[in-house]
């Protein structure tokens, strides 16, 4: 024990007796007894451990000093609110895609049936079906040239797809199309026939590249 006294004025003293406090005899463990807990009959076994431990004196100080200084770190911690939104003035932006159902590249006809491939002396493929099938351009392009005959190609339509790139179609019953009209994958250029140097009706299809014939397997998709 420690005694302070302190003389004030007017016949007066201050007596402070400081008295260190005792520990008690019996100090609750930071970790339970494990047979305490498993003899144990009624609860569960588990929230009965851990309660143990968080209601320690020791773990509640600790956790007591924590959150004090959590919330008071919080308090200097600055908070942007941005409320500052007008409900007429929202503004929602929407993309808007436009509808196309133009497809890059197709077969000119609707049932695709390849009874002549491309060779050396057959620069193009052939494509069965009947007359009055209707043909329409591999790509979007512009008609470059349109033929009538009796021999060779027959009635033919060349179309120039740009970078060089041009496609014919020969032996047509019909043309639809006419020079510089503007086609895409949707426009009917004409029927099929078996005009010009033709043994029945189908389809000769060539694909040039700065006049150079190339396989038109080559472009188009596979099926």
């Amino acid at each position: 024990m420690i005694q302070l006294s302190i003389n004030l004025p007017k016949r007066r003293r201050l007596d402070l007796h400081l008295v260190r406090g005792r520990k008690t005899s019996i100090e609750q463990s930071l970790i339970p007894d494990l047979g305490k807990v498993l003899r144990a009959k009624k609860g569960s076994k588990i929230s009965r451990y851990f309660r143990h431990i968080f209601e320690n004196q020791r773990v509640k100080k600790i956790l007591g000093a924590n959150i004090a200084i959590m919330i008071i770190a919080s308090s200097f911690v600055p908070v942007k609110a941005d409320f500052n939104i007008n409900p007429d003035q929202t503004v929602i932006a929407q993309e808007i895609t436009p509808l196309n159902t133009e497809r890059g590249i197709q077969y000119p006809t609707k049932d695709v049936k390849i009874t002549q491939g491309y060779k050396f002396y057959h620069p193009g493929i052939d494509l069965d079906g009947l007359t009055g099938d209707a043909i329409y351009p591999i790509m979007a392009g512009v008609i470059k040239d349109v033929s009538y005959s009796r021999f060779a190609y027959g009635n033919a339509v060349l179309i120039n797809h740009g970078n060089g790139i041009t496609s014919l179609y020969a032996h047509l019953s019909t043309i639809e199309v006419e020079r510089g009209q503007k086609v895409d994958t949707n426009t009917k250029i004409g029927e099929m026939g078996a005009t010009g140097r033709a043994f029945g009706d189908h389809l000769h299809l060539e694909v040039r590249d700065h006049g150079i014939p190339i396989n038109p397997l080559s472009v188009l998709p596979r099926i």
